[in-house]
């Protein structure tokens, strides 16, 4: 991202609180990003598919970081840290759920049910919302 997409300091500021903050934040970002395709001229569904392209890139750098955190190239050797990986993942995740609210008006609520549909397939049901399920 540019320093211009970006925003201001105090965009990041009022980010970083509240629940419901992050889909603010990102629905802000979505919004931007899509001003700035439709100024050059990049319309949906192209500008979908160049969000989805910016997911992989930002993967690569985590897998970059990655490699530099455990020294598996031995010409670069530990060339990055474990809080670089954790940088480049939060990008990874960010730009997916940008893609996301690119994609739907409905991102957060989306991502909540796809969430909840996917760990379901992993965690145990909750037994608190199983007994009051029994109560009706």
């Amino acid at each position: 991202m540019t320093q211009e997409l970006r925003g201001a300091d105090e965009g990041a500021a009022s980010a970083a609180g509240g629940a419901a903050a992050p889909w603010e934040t990102v629905r802000a970002l979505a919004a931007r990003f899509d001003a700035a395709s439709a100024e050059r001229g990049v319309v949906p569904p192209h500008s979908h598919v160049l969000q989805v392209l910016k997911i992989g890139e930002e993967f690569g750098e985590a897998a970059q970081a990655v490699i530099g955190a455990t020294g598996t190239n031995p010409r670069k050797g530990h060339s990055h840290s474990w809080d670089d990986v954790h940088d480049e993942v939060c990008d990874v995740i960010i730009t997916g759920m940008v893609a996301l609210a690119r994609m739907r008006p409905d991102a957060a609520e989306y991502f909540a049910g796809q969430l909840a549909l996917k760990a379901g397939r992993f965690l145990p049901p909750d037994p608190a919302a199983q007994a009051a399920g029994d109560e009706d």
